[in-house]
């Protein structure tokens, strides 16, 4: 989120961030903290949104996650609204009861546009019975400059004070359920056994941490992880660059971030085998998929890998020109930027 606003001030134009979250202050971004009433008094958080959208009188409002801030958006009552689906928000949410997927399918027929990632998850839109015409695909790329391979990932490792000549599996998820981080955890002693120089480096934070940590105590492989925590943007480059093989155990994904950054660093990757991964990942051609929660397979999947380095370099290259030709933040928010000068042409005739 942080990145997209940052993007457009960086153009030139007027951007406020209104959110109940925590949030840093990010430069030439109005940041507005919203106030999170409890769910008792759900209405108030309504009347906030809605209060703080009057005030600032944007051309265009934009909420970003379907099933929370695509809601409130819709029930401000703010035209052109644009509303963006990140996955869980479109995949999970409407399933987890009536209320929700009615919530869902009412924010995304009140938008003049729907942006989302991947090409599963338009469908997904389009079957909640959206006009396929308002609904565009914006991937959330990166920046090609910051994320690329490196040449020596040995000075990376040494810097990071990491074990030297050990080969090195990512993973740059976030520590919650959605992520399912442990089944990365549960296949680190089949790998080790196997692999002994073999270090797992989990980047992210999340309310598991203290589980994972301790989980990986019980299975006797705690000398062989080391959990980073949340790092920013522009550290993560430096962390990729230490690795050899990226890991994403995710039960939920359009076309996610994190893949895409680990893929311009010229990494190979070993992912599950949902819908959005398989948009971008081909078994044996830029990496492998997995059955989710299936440690066993993953961890057969991490060792070929790490005995066959031609295999891990090509697979690399691919996934650099993939993301070169289709994942570029600039061309992506280029794009979204036509979007926006469309949509408030529309509204002024």
């Amino acid at each position: 989120m942080q990145k997209w606003v940052r993007f457009f001030a960086e153009r030139g134009h007027d951007v406020y961030l209104a959110t109940f979250n925590e949030t840093s202050q990010i430069e030439d971004v109005k940041v507005r903290k919203l106030r999170y009433f409890s769910k008792v008094v759900y209405p108030f958080r309504i009347l906030t949104v809605r209060k703080a959208v009057k005030e600032i009188n944007p051309d265009i409002l934009h909420a970003h996650y379907v099933s929370h801030y695509g809601v409130y958006g819709a029930l401000a009552g703010f035209k052109p609204f644009v509303v963006s689906a990140w996955g869980s928000d479109v995949f999970i949410d409407p399933k987890k009861s009536m209320v929700k997927k009615y919530f869902v399918k009412y924010a995304l027929k009140k938008a003049d546009l729907v942006t989302t990632d991947s090409v599963s998850s338009m469908k997904t839109i389009v079957d909640f019975g959206v006009d396929e015409e308002k609904v565009k695909l914006i991937v959330h790329g990166v920046d090609l400059k910051l994320f690329h391979p490196v040449e020596n990932s040995e000075e990376f490792k040494k810097e990071l004070c990491m074990p030297q000549n050990y080969q090195v599996v990512i993973s740059t998820r976030n520590l919650e359920p959605v992520y399912d981080v442990g089944t990365l955890i549960r296949a680190i002693p089949y790998v080790v056994d196997e692999c002994p120089s073999t270090y797992f480096l989990i980047v992210g934070g999340g309310t598991l941490r203290h589980h994972l940590e301790e989980l990986a105590c019980e299975l006797g492989v705690a000398e062989s992880v080391r959990f980073v925590g949340s790092v920013s943007n522009r550290e993560m480059p430096k962390f990729l660059g230490a690795s050899d093989i990226f890991v994403s155990t995710s039960l939920s994904d359009t076309r996610s971030v994190s893949l895409f950054e680990a893929m311009a660093n010229g990494l190979p990757v070993v992912v599950t085998d949902l819908d959005g991964n398989k948009e971008c990942v081909k078994e044996g051609v830029n990496g492998f998929l997995f059955p989710k929660g299936d440690f066993k397979a993953l961890a057969e999947k991490i060792i070929y890998l790490l005995r066959d380095e031609d295999t891990r370099r090509g697979f690399g290259s691919v996934n650099r020109n993939y993301v070169e030709k289709k994942g570029s933040y600039e061309e992506e928010m280029g794009k979204m930027e036509k979007l926006y000068k469309e949509l408030v042409e529309a509204y002024k005739i």
